[in-house]
């Protein structure tokens, strides 16, 4: 139960002088606001690289034909192979832990190379599977992404990115069903899309045409030739195991020696999610060092200034001592008035903390967000605030253990004789 006259009492010890209390507590509040905001800050950090790169499937990775780097078979080295289609079929059938694949091509581009009535504009063009929104997630503001129908009767259809749309189009219109001339031939307008990810493959989602594979590959006269084609892992396998399995296929198919490591391009997009959470925990453990360091400094702060206060009051413990005193009394003393002054700081220092990120966040929501920052809200997650709030504690606890000692080892009667 809670004892006022007790608090009252902690209370006026705290406040007896109070210039030195304010500039012990000062180190406790500045360690715990430091340590809060560091926490968001690094939070914030996460959010916003993590928003860069959502809707990009994480088990994704990406293939391409580079020059031979070792003779084989009576070819020699330096030779220059090609994707075909036959590849993507071959990969299809074979690689088990395939999820999704699509190839890609890119399509010429010129100046003023995509138009609409009077107005024009240079921008990619790119031709896909319909498997592609499952390795990149499209937002759709009008109508569809290309389909199998599209693909299998080579349809002289499109998809623009918004800033596509922007260009060409009226704000509000709704462009579907519409005609764009792409490269000097007429495409109809399905849909409009923008990615969901800041991943740039080939060009930005937002800035290219996106036609039919198929079709793309036949206007262009590009045969059955592949640019590139990005693949996905089903669910309990890796985007390195896909790597590996894809990359022995396609040397066996190509006749390419099996320890070539450069025959085949390739970019594995898990590798570079798992680095990103690697800098994420290194920071996050550099944070909590440095924070806890800055904390552990006003706590020795308030150690020192409790060894002084149990000093000056060496005739008052030993008097309540000689008056019959417990030894758990005296430490009791001792350590809430180190706990009630090491509490206050740190609540003053974690309540505002909160605040200036809670302003910063209202600030960074306020001017909108794109996707385009690299830096999100700062919050501090509520079990860290927790986590936060019992290390302070602890800490106010461990700043009184040593002056509570020390005031168990006076004895009555050499502290009555003290003047």
């Amino acid at each position: 139960m809670f004892d006022l006259d007790r608090f009252q009492e902690i209370w006026v010890t705290i406040t007896r002088n109070k210039f030195r209390s304010i500039l012990t507590g000062f180190g406790v509040f500045w360690g715990i606001f430091m340590l809060v905001i560091m926490l968001g800050a690094g939070k914030g950090l996460q959010i916003g690289m993590m928003q860069g790169i959502d809707g990009f499937a994480t088990n994704s990775c990406f293939f391409y034909d580079e020059v031979t780097s070792e003779p084989y078979k009576g070819f020699k080295k330096g030779r220059k192979w090609n994707i075909k289609n036959q590849d993507i079929a071959a990969i299809k059938k074979s690689v088990k832990e395939l999820d999704a694949i699509s190839p890609m091509i890119w399509g010429p581009r010129g100046t003023n190379n995509v138009a609409y009535d009077d107005k024009a504009g240079t921008f990619s063009v790119m031709g896909f599977y319909p498997d592609y929104l499952k390795i990149e997630q499209q937002r759709m503001k009008f109508g569809r992404f290309v389909n199998e129908v599209d693909v299998l009767n080579k349809r002289k259809v499109c998809v623009l990115g918004t800033d596509v749309y922007t260009e060409l189009f009226k704000r509000g219109e709704n462009p579907v069903g519409r005609y764009v001339r792409v490269n000097g031939i007429y495409y109809q307008v399905i849909g409009v899309s923008a990615g969901v990810s800041n991943i740039t493959i080939g060009s930005r989602s937002t800035e290219r045409v996106v036609i039919p594979f198929t079709t793309l590959q036949q206007i262009c006269n590009y045969g059955d030739a592949v640019h590139m084609f990005g693949a996905t892992a089903k669910k309990g396998h890796t985007a390195e195991e896909v790597e590996m399995r894809i990359k022995e296929l396609l040397k066996i198919q190509h006749d390419i020696a099996p320890n070539d490591t450069k025959a085949v391009g390739s970019f594995n997009l898990q590798k570079e999610f798992q680095i990103f959470e690697y800098l994420f925990l290194g920071i996050g453990i550099l944070i909590w060092v440095v924070g806890l360091g800055t904390l552990f400094a006003g706590v020795i702060g308030v150690s020192n200034i409790m060894l002084v206060t149990v000093k000056e009051r060496t005739r008052e413990i030993g008097v309540r001592r000689a008056l019959g005193a417990k030894p758990s009394v005296i430490m009791t003393q001792v350590l809430s008035e180190s706990l009630v002054l090491t509490a206050i700081a740190g609540v003053l220092g974690l309540c505002l903390g909160v605040g200036i990120l809670g302003a910063v966040g209202a600030g960074i929501e306020s001017m909108g967000s794109d996707g385009s920052t690299f830096f999100g809200d700062p919050v501090v997650p509520f079990d860290t605030a927790i986590i936060s709030m019992v290390v302070l504690l602890i800490c106010g606890l461990l700043a009184g253990a040593i002056p509570a000692q020390r005031a168990l080892q006076i004895k009555a009667i050499d502290a009555i004789r003290e003047e």
